[in-house]
């Protein structure tokens, strides 16, 4: 069995530097009014960029050894967040949203499939704890 490794460092109040096993670093902060200088990602919409990543690199790299030619490829996410403290994702929904001309629905279906059933570690782990729900939709250039 591999490891990954990552390391967190506080710069100051809760502004966080982090690396992992790539040796890039991450900003993390948080809001003024909790000690944060607001400048960088919250950590917890890491965890949706990170599933965002992860599923759209599958589908990418899918739909390219299909050889289905892309001119553009977007995801938006959307989580429902609990109320009440630790405030945890309770569902997650992704739209992928593909443009080009003449793109198969039926090939768009399968990559994302793919992605959410088989290669997507993260949404492994995350439907572990909530739903996972996506929709895709094609918007058709010139």
């Amino acid at each position: 069995m591999s490891k990954k490794k990552a390391f967190v460092k506080q710069v100051q109040g809760i502004t966080f530097a982090g690396k992992a096993d790539s040796n890039n670093w991450v900003m993390m902060d948080g809001p003024e009014n909790f000690g944060g200088s607001n400048g960088a990602t919250r950590p917890k919409e890491l965890i949706l960029l990170a599933l965002g990543g992860c599923t759209g690199s599958d589908v990418t790299a899918i739909l390219q050894k299909k050889r289905i030619k892309i001119d553009g490829f977007e995801i938006n996410l959307e989580a429902d967040v609990a109320e009440t403290h630790p405030q945890v994702f309770t569902k997650i929904h992704l739209e992928y949203v593909f443009y080009g001309k003449g793109i198969n629905e039926k090939d768009v279906e399968k990559a994302i499939d793919l992605s959410q059933t088989k290669y997507c570690s993260v949404t492994a782990m995350l439907e572990k704890a909530m739903p996972i729900t996506h929709s895709f939709r094609i918007v058709e250039q010139e």
